[in-house]
């Protein structure tokens, strides 16, 4: 009898360890298999197109060495890293027509994922903090934020998205699975896959709740804090256009923090039976497919410079190419 037992748990064990989960998400959407995946085809290639373009016109243009513009093309690069990770496997699970995805795949995919939206956090943070020198203490900005400065908040993004995704990614590969494979999403993240552990969660729900507290909530708070030290600053301004100029250089990053942070706070502060699992895959979508693919566009339609280095490089490559053809 305690053979049996043991074999009988030995088999729950093998079971926890070798597992396929299925994404239901990518089985939902396959109804509309040909719409859907010219949409998130499209997505991707412009995701890729343009957040390459805005490293490429960063890294070329002199007039964009500026602190401003290396963060910015470190966020375009995390959105590359983004959209690389999540929609290459949604379309290889709309033409397969099966969500499932193997264990380890979908670890990989965690990781990667938790490490790029904390990194995507701290840099938003930078970037509100850049604003807030550059506006509110304009004589000290060459002082405070300064190149080793600059490198120093781009290494310390980095880093704390590879400590914060190893940490959850280590607890939640390490749970047991014996129950229900699907996850509600149409790639694999923390949250949905610690629902279907049968083993005990809590260690994993505190590493949740305080990654939020600490690469959500608080950055949120920072980036408020921020703002509203340059609003005072703006509202001092004595005319118009001056405060009109200065706001302009605050609105992009406005934008991207609203349709980002936006996201997060209704996919993992509020309630979960505030709403559908349907619409928490289509709002998990948008912080993961849709501002990927908007950041270039936000940043390029609203900013000059960025316009004109564009300009500038269309011009330099119209000019090298040869206006006539050698007559033999």
């Amino acid at each position: 009898m305690v053979h049996i037992q043991h074999g009988k748990s030995m088999n729950v064990k093998n079971e926890s360890q070798v597992m396929e989960f299925t994404l239901s998400g990518i089985a939902y959407v396959s109804h509309w298999k040909s719409l859907v995946f010219t949409v998130f085809l499209t997505i991707f290639v412009m995701t890729i197109l343009g957040n390459s373009l805005i490293v490429l016109v960063v890294r070329l243009n002199i007039s964009l060495h500026t602190p401003m513009y290396f963060f910015l093309s470190n966020l375009s690069f995390v959105e590359l890293c983004y959209t690389s990770i999540t929609i290459p496997n949604i379309l290889s699970g709309i033409i397969r027509g099966s969500g499932s995805i193997s264990f380890s795949g979908c670890i990989v995919q965690v990781y990667l994922i938790t490490l790029c939206a904390t990194a995507e956090c701290i840099l938003l943070v930078v970037m509100a903090f850049d604003r807030y020198v550059a506006i509110c203490r304009p004589l000290h900005y060459t002082v405070i934020i300064n190149r080793m400065v600059c490198a120093y908040f781009a290494i310390f993004a980095w880093l704390s998205g590879v400590l914060n995704s190893t940490i959850n990614t280590v607890v939640t590969s390490n749970l047991n699975f014996c129950g229900s494979k699907f996850i509600d999403r149409l790639y694999c993240e923390v949250q949905p896959i610690v629902r279907l552990s049968c083993s005990d969660t809590h260690l994993s729900d505190i590493l949740a709740t305080l990654s939020a507290a600490v690469f959500g909530v608080s950055c949120l708070l920072f980036i408020l804090m921020s703002y509203f030290f340059i609003l005072l600053t703006i509202l001092k301004m004595p005319s118009r256009s001056s405060r009109h100029k200065t706001f302009s250089t605050c609105s992009s990053h406005i934008t991207v923090v609203i349709l980002y942070f936006g996201a997060l706070i209704f996919m993992y502060l509020l309630p979960s039976d505030s709403s559908s699992q349907r619409l928490d895959m289509a709002v998990s979508m948008i912080y993961s497919t849709v501002t990927p693919m908007l950041n270039p566009i936000i940043y390029s339609l609203r900013n000059h410079q960025v316009i004109g280095a564009l300009n500038n490089m269309m011009r330099c490559n119209s000019s090298l190419k040869p206006s006539h053809v050698r007559r033999v």
